[in-house]
């Protein structure tokens, strides 16, 4: 029995992906992380602090893993966390609607000899089910260890599960409960002895037993042994196959009625997942997604321009009244107000699609993506697990660079990491709405949906090209969770999309901010000064350099160009650079996109060339967060930048391509 009076108790969350993990560790910590019903979303550890009676927890959320075997990033960064830094309880979260899968862990987990809590999630899916667990045989069958059923969407149970990790805590760890084949077990009582005659008594001897005899790299690494008689083989196959005999035991003797009520999700499965029907059904989906945010998102845009009419005047009016100067005026209303308003009057926009986006991922729909993906994935050199990432795109380049660190390969992640920014992101939907809205306003819908489609398809043929030209040689086997669909959770989904608002609201305040500011002095001073003439300004003098290069992409305005350069800060800053270098305080209103689009024309920019300008705007380089994310997870500032470089010759060759052919179609 251990001393009850430690401090601080560490206790690491562990378990497979989508069994809830990260919305109970939400739960006991307040912590508003990113919670998806799909694989890889939680790729580093996280902490929050909790207490139960006084005693303060110190809680680790690690990321979702099937095994304590070392390939991912994610299982090096569970399995280092849990074998080196005092962890005091593991709570082994599992699915309870998924027991037998989810047990392969647990098996593993006891074989450390840490104490460990067994949480059993999703029991409202087991009973929606006809299922019956039996709670009292359960723990007998896994050595006595506390099972506690929990509903982390439903907060219940988890006073009873805390209570459980403390009281764990002082009893100790149990043992092991797989008893291998006896020539595994002889050889296992060899090696332990060897282990510790060698380096001393070890706590996990037999967790180290059993990984020499799989082989494991790491292990072999750290306690090598000098034994060809017993370690003559890997036994993996064989400590697999032992331990998934005995989970079969287990299923066998606690869980009943599993076959009692037809499986929904095998039967939409028949459809979402089907080898021809998969892809045109996404396509359908993310079709019927754009629909919704443009046609609801449009409707409540409305209010936000009357806001933003009524702001500009009663700003003017009363900076006019108190005297302040007209340079200062023209900051705020035509720089400040101007550039960050118009940004923000696309947030029912972005709202809308990150809601859809939310009830995507929380039904369990977007792991049968990577699924159906993994044939087309495959044919380009990646793994379906690879499209993961590229559909994180869709929301924020940022977390989609980073959750490539789920892939196994180094060169999987920087090919992924290479093709990812050409998903839309959300800061490029302001771009499409306003030019698709300008010069497509009867298929606007129709034109920005093209846009998604076309940059997941140049991801796909530059993966092609790049595996044509350097191709890796690996093979790619996906093993990937199907979670069992569900009603999406109203907390769950309230958390992810208030948190891509407030990102929005928050780049509005800074980058967009600042970016306004900076564009207003480009514009409105030159060499002699302050100027009157715009055509005389800093910012006149950059783009009519940049002119040249992009006329063949029937981009040849200087102010384009000079927009073109500020997205490098935010994508979003394109329209309200928009805004700012033509003088449109509501740029999104039909009065300004009528006096832009009237600009526009009267200098030969029609439908074709706002086409290429969106094209452009999807391809080229990413913002400035995420190449510093791409810097810091290739660590390598020569790779980032050639990447930089190649995404801006790839979009001027593709606006080229667009506006050439389309001018002469057109």
């Amino acid at each position: 029995m251990k001393n009850s009076s430690k401090q601080v108790l560490k206790v690491a969350f562990v378990g497979n992906p989508n069994c809830g993990k990260t919305t109970l560790f939400n739960a006991f910590t307040g912590a508003n992380l990113k919670v998806a019903n799909w694989p890889g979303v939680t790729v580093e550890r996280v902490e929050g602090e909790s207490d139960y009676k006084g005693q303060k927890l110190k809680l680790i959320d690690l990321p979702g893993i099937y095994s304590l075997t070392s390939y991912s990033i994610e299982e090096k960064v569970s399995r280092r966390c849990i074998l080196e830094e005092g962890i005091d309880v593991i709570v082994n979260v599992v699915d309870a609607s998924s027991l037998e899968r989810n047990l392969y862990l647990t098996m593993q987990l006891l074989e450390l000899r840490k104490p460990v809590v067994l949480a059993l999630n999703m029991m409202d899916v087991v009973e929606e089910r006809g299922m019956e667990i039996d709670m009292h045989r359960l723990p007998e069958m896994l050595g006595g260890i506390p099972v506690v059923p929990v509903s982390a969407r439903k907060r219940s149970g988890l006073d009873v599960l805390l209570h459980a990790v403390v009281h764990h805590y002082e009893e100790g760890p149990k043992e092991g409960v797989v008893v291998y084949s006896r020539g595994l077990e002889a050889k296992i009582a060899k090696l332990t002895a060897a282990i510790e005659k060698k380096y001393g008594r070890q706590e996990n001897d037999r967790w180290l037993a059993v990984k020499l005899l799989e082989n494991d790299e790491e292990i072999c690494g750290k306690y090598p042994l000098d034994l060809p008689e017993v370690l003559d083989r890997s036994y993996e196959n064989d400590i697999i196959g032992g331990k998934y005999d005995y989970i079969e035991e287990v299923v066998e003797e606690c869980l009943f009625g599993k076959e009692e009520k037809a499986a929904f999700t095998e039967k939409i499965d028949q459809v979402l997942t089907h080898r021809i029907w998969g892809i045109p059904v996404f396509l359908l989906i993310m079709a019927l997604v754009f629909f919704l945010t443009f046609a609801v998102g449009d409707f409540l845009k409305g209010y936000f321009e009357e806001a933003l009419d009524w702001f500009s005047a009663l700003a003017r009016g009363f900076l006019g009244e108190i005297g302040t100067a007209d340079w200062l005026v023209s900051l705020v209303v035509d720089g400040i107000v101007a550039g960050v308003g118009g940004v923000l009057t696309f947030l029912p926009n972005i709202f809308i699609l990150f809601l859809a986006l939310a009830f995507l991922e929380d039904s369990g729909y977007m792991a049968r993506v990577a699924y159906v993906m993994d044939s087309v994935m495959g044919r380009v050199g990646l793994s379906g697990k690879a499209f993961l990432p590229m559909l994180l795109g869709f929301g924020c380049t940022v977390p989609a660079v980073m959750a490539t660190r789920s892939l196994e390969s180094e060169k999987d992640r920087r090919r992924t990491i290479l093709v990812t920014p050409f998903m839309s992101c959300s800061a490029r939907l302001p771009i499409y709405v306003l030019f698709a809205g300008m010069f497509f306003p009867n298929a606007s819908m129709v034109v920005a949906y093209s846009l998604y489609v076309l940059g997941l398809v140049v991801a796909i043929a530059v993966a092609l090209i790049a595996n044509r030209v350097a191709p890796t040689g690996e093979e790619h086997a996906l093993l990937i969770e199907l979670p069992e669909y569900k009603t999406p959770n109203a907390r769950t989904v309230a958390v992810y999309v208030w948190n891509k608002v407030k990102d929005y609201l928050t780049k509005a305040g800074t980058t967009i901010f600042i970016a306004s500011i900076i564009l207003w002095f480009l514009l409105n001073y030159g060499m002699s000064g302050m100027v009157t003439d715009i055509s005389q300004s800093f910012g006149a003098q950059i783009g009519h350099f940049l002119v040249p290069f992009l006329v063949p992409a029937g981009l040849g305005m200087w102010q384009i160009a000079v927009a073109l350069i500020s997205g490098l800060s935010a994508k979003e800053v394109v329209v309200s650079s928009f805004s700012v270098l033509f003088g449109i305080s509501n740029i999104n209103s039909a009065a300004g996109m009528s006096a832009l689009s009237g600009i526009l024309a009267a200098s030969g920019f029609g439908p074709v060339n706002a086409y290429a300008l969106m094209v452009f705007c999807l391809l080229y380089s990413p913002c400035m967060a995420t190449v510093a994310t791409i810097r810091r997870e290739t660590h390598s500032w020569k790779w980032t930048l050639g990447m930089v470089a190649f995404q801006v010759l790839l979009a001027w060759a593709a606006a080229v391509v667009v506006f050439q052919v389309g001018s002469r179609i057109f």
